[in-house]
């Protein structure tokens, strides 16, 4: 998967796109999903151009890897999702169902999440 510039998290990095942003710092943009899954779905982006999880560990420099892994943290501290507990998931290419190429993470909480993954059936 290569970058699109068009992505609609490009779009809303350039603020062609309105969102609801809940953080915002010199390397992070946070905002509430507009199609939540659970009660509390907020979707944490770098600034940069990363297609990937794999992308941004590769190439992203060690401040925005930093600063993004503590803006997460602060994230889900700050929407009061420490004391029930949430899910952090990052989608990486066609088989985890990808749907956008601009690395993002998923803060799911509000509600029992459940197992993580669906065991194999035998």
């Amino acid at each position: 998967m290569t970058y699109d510039p068009d992505n609609i998290f490009a779009k809303i990095l350039r603020g062609e796109i309105p969102c609801d942003k809940v953080y915002e710092d010199d390397h992070v943009l946070a905002f509430n999903d507009i199609n939540p899954q659970t009660p509390k779905h907020i979707l944490v982006i770098p600034k940069g151009a990363y297609v990937s999880f794999d992308d941004f560990s590769e190439q992203g420099s060690e401040a925005e890897i930093a600063a993004f892994m503590r803006a997460a943290g602060k994230i889900a501290r700050d929407a009061g999702m420490i004391e029930s507990g949430y899910r952090i998931l990052a989608n990486t290419g066609r088989d985890a169902h990808q749907d956008v190429p601009h690395f993002h993470l998923h803060i799911f909480a509000g509600k029992n999440l459940g197992r993580m993954i669906k065991p194999p059936e035998k």
